[in-house]
């Protein structure tokens, strides 16, 4: 259920209630962990998806049946790991990420949890990356956790590559609380809302800072 409070904006969790749900529907193992604690141990801002965000990426991929994926946005492989353990054996996810020292960072999480063979991350900006990821389409999802001023970029990429029944995924689509705001980067992501729902059947979750969802028709 719902009510006026809630549907206006308001949560009912807190920190310890989503400590608790981390705990019991997403715990890490010794890999997770490992990439999860990765950005602090390597001076990086500590932002990639939660516990339970990356749970949930996990899982709407094994409902869809995916085995070829984009990352946009590697950071330390948190996401990627998760994306990765979602797929068959002879799945993989090609990662895409601009600063080398978070590359870096990457590759030994990922060798660290074995799947070097499932993950691939590409250097580089996203819009030079994407065109030479193509003959290895279609896709069955692309999850976009990258530069904001680029979401409606990747979002027309992934309309254009994503197989049907396919999935886009896109965090932050609440921009920080700024996505009304009167600014460049505001109407860049509302742009990939909007572009978004002409190509996908769409939903944006209210998870922390949203979580649009889109399946491909």
């Amino acid at each position: 259920m719902a009510d006026a409070n809630s549907r206006s904006g308001q949560t009912y969790f807190t920190g310890p209630i989503l400590d608790w749900c981390d705990r019991t529907h997403a715990p890490h193992d010794e890999a997770l962990q490992y990439a999860f604690d990765a950005p602090v141990r390597a001076g990086m801002p500590p932002i990639h998806v939660a516990a339970s965000e990356g749970k949930l990426l996990e899982l709407m991929l094994r409902m869809v049946g995916a085995k070829r994926v984009v990352e946009l946005g590697t950071l330390a492989g948190y996401s990627a790991l998760r994306l990765a353990r979602a797929l068959p054996d002879d799945g993989k996810v090609w990662t895409v990420e601009f600063d080398e020292q978070h590359a870096a960072v990457a590759k030994d999480v990922i060798a660290k949890a074995g799947l070097t063979k499932k993950i691939e991350v590409c250097l580089g900006r996203g819009v030079d990356v994407l065109p030479t990821l193509e003959a290895h389409g279609p896709f069955c999802a692309v999850f976009i956790d990258a530069d904001k001023e680029s979401y409606d970029v990747y979002g027309r990429w992934a309309a254009k590559h994503v197989r049907r029944g396919g999935l886009l995924l896109g965090d932050n689509s609440f921009l920080f609380t700024n996505l009304l705001d009167d600014t460049p980067r505001a109407a860049v992501m509302r742009r990939f809302h909007e572009e978004a729902r002409a190509h996908f059947d769409t939903v944006n979750v209210p998870t922390p800072d949203g979580l649009l969802v889109g399946l491909k028709r």
